[in-house]
């Protein structure tokens, strides 16, 4: 029981986690003060797992990169943009598992039949998604990289938790931004 107490809020404590901003890279001769205006790089989904409410969450994480590039003084356009922004989304579903016990899993109080067999096994405890993005700003014109990031965390379950998650992921990755927010006058 208390294995099982300790998974749980080990996996609580996932899905209340930030999430973690890896691998952080910028392009030694990017000059961000030359650029006005961005647009997304069309967003491809391949597999057999992509769900329903893809485009939706995808929506999400474009709508808080908006805000986070308006804020750094940049302007959404829909042609003829300075920058360009790809997604990149990986998401897996992970299981916990624990191993039984013959002290917790194992005593019975009946036996009946005396030719029984009793081992320890891998039983199911818990199931969460983790997933990790990936955005690259590239100079449109030149088709090279000036910035790139990865976040990885754990996904919430809950869909009315969803867009705060996804704001409070991209507001995080954006801390790695060589461009500060811009000051209000």
């Amino acid at each position: 029981m208390k294995q099982l107490v300790l998974v749980l809020f080990v996996c609580s404590c996932m899905a209340c986690a930030s999430p973690k901003v890896l691998d952080v890279s910028t392009a030694p001769d990017a000059n961000f003060s030359q650029y006005k205006t961005f647009a997304f790089y069309e967003l491809t989904a391949m597999g057999d797992t992509i769900t329903e409410g893809f485009n939706e969450r995808v929506g999400y994480l474009k709508k808080a990169i908006a805000s986070e590039m308006t804020q750094r003084q940049f302007k959404q356009v829909s042609q003829q943009a300075d920058l360009l922004i790809n997604i990149g989304i990986a998401i897996k579903l992970e299981v916990l598992t624990r191993q039984t016990s013959w002290a917790q899993d194992g005593m019975m109080r009946y036996m009946g039949q005396r030719n029984y067999k009793w081992q320890s096994e891998e039983i199911e405890t818990g199931r969460y998604r983790k997933g990790a993005i990936t955005l690259h700003i590239v100079d449109a014109a030149k088709n090279h990289m000036l910035w790139t990031a990865t976040l990885k965390g754990a996904l919430p379950d809950d869909s009315t938790k969803v867009v705060s998650a996804a704001a409070k992921g991209i507001n995080t990755l954006f801390k790695q931004f060589p461009v500060p927010i811009a000051q209000q006058q």
